[in-house]
């Protein structure tokens, strides 16, 4: 099993639009924080899919350790 690579030590603040996908990085190994650029081929781990149900700003994980993916949780700061 894959194991993520921690991408930074807070949370990426992302303005998103309502009804639009977006494909969280859940490897760590994206260039394109907080988002996925494929970089996770080679592992078992996959993007994981966020459906904005509305407008407004979203805090995205970039420790890759929250228990509410792609959302930061706090973990960051255990």
């Amino acid at each position: 099993m894959s194991e993520a690579q921690r991408a930074g030590d807070r949370p990426i603040p992302v303005e998103v639009e309502a009804g639009k996908d977006y494909f969280w990085c859940a490897c760590g190994r994206s260039a394109s924080q907080p988002f996925c650029d494929g970089s996770h081929r080679g592992t078992d781990i996959t993007p994981v899919k966020y459906t904005a149900a509305e407008a407004g700003k979203v805090f995205f994980c970039a420790c890759k350790a929250t228990g509410d993916a792609p959302r930061c949780d706090g973990s960051h700061s255990a």
